[in-house]
């Protein structure tokens, strides 16, 4: 609706003609039974583009006896612009004159074959960093480094290669698994790869291989899962054999192992608020998230999710963490720990949540699925962990 004033203001300077349009317009404006396409306005200069409205067919025959036979003058055209004008771009013309006097000492030339709206998304820009394709290869995982300067890439023909992202440049390649690389984990410069050969195999990614590799053996099938503790000296590892593994530095044989899940663990978190607090995720057959004290060898809390857990990650900033599922649900949750209570159900993926990497400030998440769309998510608010009580009288600050 157009303020009393503002109208006035306007109509002041029209005939009865476009008046009537004026009216017209506001009446189509306020109706709830007409229906529009609003298009993308972005990257749009309005003040430009305002002057570049097709306008070829005003001196047609046509065109001119309509205004004849309308009585329509070029003061009501110009006085139907300034509206728009006011309405659109928030001139607040208030003097028909004066815009016409400016008109006359500057003309505006439209350019040719422009368009006032964009019916399309902007183009967006993608860095291809490695192509496979030519040594009929797949990537099968990909992780940073904890700096962010360095990324690896696990591949289907079993070696891991290391780039510099700066550089677009190779700066290792890394051999020695015989099957796919389904698991990559940083350590600081030592980088750890799990393989559908059942290895886990750490190397110093400064050195040659040989110089600094490390084979663990202990999975029976393929290892779906590494995560390294937020101190540096455990590494869980999860496997298609329904194992959950922790390794420390100064054994080839793991110190702790745990048989409670019923399918493959792929998901494997540390908290970084309770120190030795481990949480892994089950498959279909299993469901569950379950935490463990790895200070005691202890189990602790279950949940059962009702759908296979694909992926989780603890929040930076408040004792939450978040999971990906596949069948049948493929959702994502929110989860408030110890209390396991759901924060918030996230949906829009049509197959299995695969994918899950937290933003470097540990407010977002982007999930990848099978059908093939990368989402992003807001699911943690700093603001919000702020105000959480920090009593030294709760419980689980820490384990005992």
């Amino acid at each position: 609706m157009f303020s009393p004033d503002y109208e006035k203001r306007i109509l002041k300077h029209c005939s009865p003609v476009a008046r009537n349009l004026f009216n017209a317009f506001e009446a189509a404006s306020t109706s709830t039974s007409l229906d529009r396409f609003i298009p993308c306005r972005a990257n749009n200069n309005w003040q430009t583009n305002f002057a570049s409205i097709n306008k070829s067919n005003e001196n047609s025959p046509q065109t001119s006896k309509k205004q004849r036979d309308c009585g329509e003058s070029a003061r009501d055209s110009l006085a139907y612009s300034c509206l728009l004008k006011n309405e659109l771009l928030g001139t607040a013309i208030e003097d028909v004159k004066a815009v016409s006097d400016e008109r006359n000492e500057n003309t505006y030339t439209p350019a040719a074959k422009r368009s006032l709206f964009k019916y399309q998304s902007p183009t967006k820009q993608v860095t291809r960093l490695c192509d496979l394709n030519t040594d009929s290869n797949t990537v099968t995982s990909v992780s940073w480094n904890e700096r962010g300067n360095l990324v690896a890439v696990g591949t289907h023909h079993g070696f891991v290669t290391v780039w510099d992202v700066a550089a677009s440049k190779q700066i290792n390649k890394l051999t020695g698994h015989s099957a796919r690389v389904g698991a990559l984990a940083w350590n600081g410069e030592i980088l750890s790869s799990g393989s559908r050969d059942r290895l886990i195999i750490q190397r110093d990614t400064r050195t040659p291989a040989q110089q600094s590799e490390r084979r663990l053996a202990g999975h029976r099938q393929e290892v779906c899962g590494l995560k390294w503790s937020p101190d540096n000296q455990y590494l869980a590892s999860g496997g298609n054999d329904n194992r959950l593994y922790v390794w420390n530095q100064h054994s080839l044989n793991p110190v702790q192992s745990y048989t409670e899940h019923t399918a493959a663990v792929k998901a494997i978190a540390w908290s970084p608020h309770h120190h030795g607090l481990l949480a892994s995720g089950g498959g279909t057959a299993d469901r569950c998230i379950r935490f463990w004290n790895t200070l005691t060898g202890q189990p602790m809390q279950c949940v059962d999710t009702g759908s296979q857990v694909c992926n989780l990650a603890w929040s930076k900033h408040s004792s939450e963490l978040v999971s990906t599922h596949g069948y049948s649900q493929n959702q994502i949750l929110v989860w408030k720990y110890p209390s396991l209570t759901q924060v918030a159900k996230l949906t829009g993926h049509s197959y299995r949540v695969l994918y899950l990497a937290l933003s470097p400030d540990g407010e977002a998440i982007v999930t990848g699925a099978g059908d093939e769309t990368l989402r992003f998510w807001n699911v943690f608010s700093k603001a919000r962990s702020q105000k959480e009580n920090k009593s030294v009288l709760n419980l689980f600050t820490n384990i005992r």
